[in-house]
Formats: structure tokens, sequence, C-alpha cells
């Protein structure tokens, strides 16, 4: 059974040989091709060997786009800056005025720089392993990508104080990731995955008005063209689990601070879950063992279609052997699996 074939099956509540490894790399896959960050987030041809390469080697169940989260404001307009080997930083919120918004131009996702960079990398990764491994694409939520235009503790106080105006620039984020999203199914990807870490600061109810429906919207638009969704907000999202299951997201990530018996219940048949060790307390800092018993304990409690996961990227000082670790307990648990059955 291959890694496209095992993820589809597990989706579907089918019997698979073992659990989908859905880990997240970006650090510390183009450091384990010895390559800098800055030509991982600017070369697309860097960024899908780097992924080859941690796909191989730890025996993961899909390869992926995921860089930064400023492809999109990139094109819109602001200006990022790429340090040799750090995080990208973008220099100042293109959307300083609420005017600004007048004057903001919708790029296209082809003709983008970064974009176009995301969707050249989903054709490479197609050539090289298409029908074979599954490609992840990435979007950023509406939400997300408008706090990347105005800056996250200025839309903050704009959702209290000019909420309208967050609906129309809300409007022009969801059309842009949207069609981001088909561009990159066009290309080859199988899952787009969608980012929206900013749903975790904001209360149910705003979530519900400035989230969920722009959610929905890229998810449904995604179901539209065959492919899979994946959702993805960094911190406790306890508050909004029920939320989340509204969203159309296949696959929800759990983070580690979130009881992942209680999503598990909330989630029910649809949608899976991944996750949740702590990618830094075990992935980064655990022994080999210690690995191994989150991985396992994580499957058993969230449920029979969960998809193993550190619950955000893997670090990239991860020890390897920590790595082969969890390849070695989702053997054990498909074995396991098996014998049952």
């Amino acid at each position: 059974m291959n890694a496209y074939e095992r993820v589809m099956k597990r989706v579907r509540g089918e019997a698979v040989d073992r659990p989908p490894n859905f880990d997240i790399m970006m650090t510390f896959a183009v450091h384990f091709i010895g390559q800098p960050l800055s030509r991982y987030y600017q070369d697309y041809r860097v960024l899908a060997e780097a992924n080859l390469a941690v796909q191989e080697a730890f025996d993961l169940d899909l390869v992926q786009t995921i860089s930064d989260p400023y492809r999109e404001a990139a094109d819109f307009g602001a200006e990022i800056i790429f340090p040799e080997d750090d995080l990208p930083v973008c220099l100042r919120p293109l959307l300083a005025e609420p005017s600004d918004l007048l004057r903001l131009k919708p790029p296209d996702p082809l003709a983008g720089r970064r974009m176009s960079d995301r969707i050249a990398a989903t054709r490479y990764l197609r050539e090289r392993v298409g029908g074979e491994v599954p490609i992840m694409g990435w979007v950023e939520g509406a939400l997300a990508e408008a706090a990347d235009l105005r800056g996250v503790n200025t839309l903050l106080l704009d959702l209290y104080d000019r909420p309208e105006w967050v609906h129309e620039l809300l409007e022009v984020c969801v059309q842009v990731e949207i069609a981001f999203a088909r561009a990159q199914i066009e290309a080859g990807a199988d899952i787009i995955g969608l980012g929206d870490a900013i749903a975790s600061q904001i209360a149910p109810e705003m979530y519900c008005e400035f989230a969920l429906p722009y959610e929905q919207r890229i998810f449904a638009a995604v179901h539209e063209m065959g492919a899979l969704t994946r959702l993805h907000i960094c911190g406790n999202t306890t508050r909004i689990l029920p939320y989340m299951a509204q969203s159309g997201a296949d696959i929800i990530d759990i983070e580690w601070m979130v009881n992942l018996e209680k999503a598990a219940q909330i989630f029910g048949d649809h949608p899976v879950t991944c996750g949740n060790f702590d990618p830094v307390a075990v992935m980064l800092q655990g022994t080999p063992e210690q690995v191994r018993a989150a991985v396992l304990r994580c499957l058993e409690i969230g449920g029979p279609r969960a998809f193993s996961a550190a619950s955000c990227e893997i670090p990239m000082a991860t020890p390897h052997e920590n790595l082969h670790a969890q390849r070695i307990a989702l053997i054990e648990y498909g074995q396991q699996m098996q014998q049952v059955i």
C-alpha cells in the first residue's frame, strides 16, 4: 500500500496497513538537505527536493508545499525580506490605514512571483511522486491573510471598531485564497491545507463571524475540485472545536494543549483528528521511547481514522532517532490493527 492509497483509505474509514504520518516539516526539511531557509522560501526546487528527502527518509505520507504565511501577502504588494537562514519578515503592514483597502489589488496566483512559485513546486512534486504520495498545497485562511496585510494587533482592534470594513477585507482575501487553492489543485495538489492561526486568539462568537464562513467557502471550492482539506489553527482551540468541525475540513490538526479525547468526541466520524503530541517537549526534547508512547497514545485516543502528527511543525533540531521512533511506532500500531482484524 503506497502513501496515497493509505491516506485516501484512512480518510474514508477503510482498512490500512498503518495510520498515516502527517508531520508538518519546513525548517527541518530544508536543513536536512543542507540548504538555507531563504532558498526554501524563494526557490520551488529547493522546497520540493527538501520535502522529497524527508518523505523518503522518515516514511511520511505526504509531500507538502507549506513554507511561510507571506506568499499571498507578498503578491498583494507587502514588502517581505528574506534573511539568509531565518524566517521571512514583513517590514510593515500593507494596509496601514483602512482607506488603503480601496487601493488593494488582488493578485493572480499564476502571475504573482511567490504564489506561482508554490504552484511550480506542486507541479514538480506531481511529476516526481504523483499518485504515489499525496501532495499537500497550502493557503492562508481569509482572517489570517487579513492579519498579514493589516497587522495582527490592529486587525484585532478592527474586529471591534470597524467590523463591516473587516468583512470587506475578508471578501477580497477569500476570493484570492479560493483562486490560489484552485490553481494548486490544477497543478496537482491532492490536499489543500489552510492555516488560520489568528482564529485561536478570538472569542468563539468572533470565530463564527469572521473566520468560519470564509473557511467554509474555501473548503467548499476545494471539494468541488475533488481534493481533500486540512485545517490547521495554532494555539488552544478548545473553545472553537465544535465550530471547527463545521468548517468542511476533512482533517483537523489538534494542538498539544487541546484535550484530544474531547476533540475526537466532538468530531465523531468526521472530520479526522490529526495530532496531537507536543513537537517541542516530545519530538525535540524527548527520547525515542517517549515519542513512541506519545504516538501510540494519540492514535488510541484519536479514534479509528486518526492521523499521526506532532501538533505543529517539526522543530529543525529534532533528533533523527525521534522521527524514526514515530515511524516504527506507526508500523507497530498497524501490525496490532491487523492482528485484531
